[in-house]
């Protein structure tokens, strides 16, 4: 047997469409309405001025832009309908082009769960690396976020180091999602074009890419844009989120929230393919709904996330632009019942969405406030059961059939010792953490459950796996890059 695959990705096979196709237009048309008459409030003159010089309606005073739907149209079409997000190793390049769909971890926690007390407290730099080591050993991750901010550093330095570990701690793709100044753009390049090579060599093979997400309803900080566009201008693909919550930043009905939505991230789309033509992008559009009795967000609650991201993926396959879904979100505070249910609902709507190139975000709880090791090997495990539903299907031809195997086994026999069973029982799906133990047998060993099985396998990972190092020179220089920057923002 070869080694195991280094990635581990969604093959999509099934495909629901929620909405009709005049559904579809319908949200179509609201959309560019909002864009041409409320437009988005872009809080970046150079941006806005350069808008204007394209033929967008700009009030600078409002610092608001207006898009005409022509204007809005044509960056659709601009919009690559497939790129390549590379990797430090090869083997684990991923192709964005609706083939399949590859699971990153979550981002930016405040807080992780201690491996060892359980208890909540701030991440470190040293829980930083082990989550980019777990990353790099686990074939269903297959591409990096930030997983929570680095609490023992000055919080400026935080998105560069942490764009850095990403880099270095793991040979696969990074998204540093917290790098949204174009003061922390330009270095997070050209640390990735140390690595690649040079800048024709990270244009052919971008080791990183970034989004930009609103501040809803239908407004982005001025310099996100300006980092969206330094990414663009290095051939660095870039894409677009909106986290929208339901009630509060858009109207509470589905249909409103998905125009809100769509606005905020075909806006950012506009933008990106008016000032930079055929720059790579995707688009994210979240779900969140408010909690009406306690005002706090959830990105799950029940059946209305399902539906949102089933309406969002349908809208861009009408678009041809790659998107990315958000498939966990559990505002349980333990890896129990609650979150298992939103996660698996949560999942599957993802699997029948039947389009989604990128999938976030594994790895937290009680509401994306909280970073688990453990979380990441229940989620990964999902995520690889699930990849296993849509790989095998029901395939019904003359072999599956077993009809004369039913017949050569006949009444009152049995199937375990034939030729047939033997060809296909390594088809079967086998959970490497949920059990499968004898009553007796797990009392035996403690009564373990499927986090103290992670917990330890999580342990075993961190002792065995060590992801492929940078030769010192190179890592010198981009520690170089970090140590600038540590002085530019101390004399700012």
């Amino acid at each position: 047997m070869g080694a195991e695959p280094r990635i581990r990705a969604m093959r999509n096979r099934f495909t629901i469409d929620l909405l009709s196709d005049d559904e579809v237009e319908q949200v179509h048309r609201s959309t560019l309405a909002v864009l041409e008459r409320v437009g988005l409030q872009i809080s970046s003159e150079p941006v806005l001025e350069d808008l204007a010089a394209a033929g967008a309606r700009v009030d600078l005073g409002a610092r608001r832009v207006r898009f005409p739907t022509a204007m809005v149209e044509e960056a659709i079409e601009l919009a690559p309908r497939s790129f390549l997000m590379a990797s430090r190793d090869p083997s684990c390049d991923l192709a964005i082009d609706g083939s399949a769909g590859y699971l990153s971890l979550d981002g930016t926690p405040a807080h992780v769960l201690d491996l060892d007390t359980g208890a909540r407290r701030p991440g470190t730099r040293a829980d930083f690396e082990r989550a980019m080591i777990l990353t790099d050993a686990v074939p269903e991750i297959a591409y990096t976020w930030p997983t929570f901010a680095i609490s023992d550093t000055t919080p400026p330095l935080q998105a560069l180091l942490q764009a850095y570990l990403q880099l270095t701690c793991t040979t696969k793709h990074a998204q540093p999602n917290d790098v949204i100044t174009p003061e922390d753009a330009r270095p997070a390049i050209e640390m990735a074009r140390l690595i690649a090579g040079g800048e024709a060599e990270l244009r052919a093979r971008p080791i990183m890419s970034g989004y930009q997400c609103s501040i809803s309803p239908l407004t982005y900080d001025g310099a996100a844009v300006e980092a969206a566009l330094e990414y663009a201008r290095a051939g660095v693909p870039a894409g677009w989120v909106s986290m929208a919550v339901s009630t509060a930043a858009t109207p509470t009905t589905l249909a409103g929230h998905l125009v809100t939505v769509n606005a905020e991230v075909l806006g950012g789309v506009a933008v990106l393919e008016t000032l930079v033509p055929g720059a790579a992008t995707f688009c994210a559009p979240y779900q969140a709904f408010m909690d009406l009795a306690s005002g706090d967000m959830e990105p799950a609650w029940g059946g209305e996330d399902v539906l949102f991201k089933l309406a969002a993926a349908q809208l861009m396959r009408r678009y041809r632009i790659p998107i990315n879904i958000m498939a966990y979100g559990t505002g349980s505070k333990s890896a129990d019942w609650q979150a298992g249910v939103q996660h698996g609902l949560s999942l599957m709507g993802v699997a029948l969405a039947g389009s989604a190139e990128l999938i976030a975000s594994v790895g937290t709880l009680h509401g994306s406030r909280v970073f688990s090791l453990e979380q990441v090997l229940l989620d990964a495990e999902l995520f690889g059961l699930v990849c296993h539903m849509l790989e095998t299907g029901f395939t019904v031809n003359e072999e599956t059939l077993a009809g004369s195997v039913i017949e050569e086994v006949g009444p009152g026999g049995h199937f375990l010792a034939h030729p047939h069973t033997r060809a296909h029982m390594r088809e079967r799906w086998r959970s490497a953490l949920f059990d499968r133990d004898s009553w007796e047998a797990w009392e035996a060993s403690g009564r373990p459950g499927p986090v103290d099985r992670a917990r330890e396998r999580v342990r075993a990972i961190l002792a065995e796996h060590h992801p492929e190092a940078l030769p010192e020179d190179l890592d010198r220089e981009l520690q170089a890059i970090l140590e600038h920057r540590r002085r530019e923002l101390e004399d700012s």
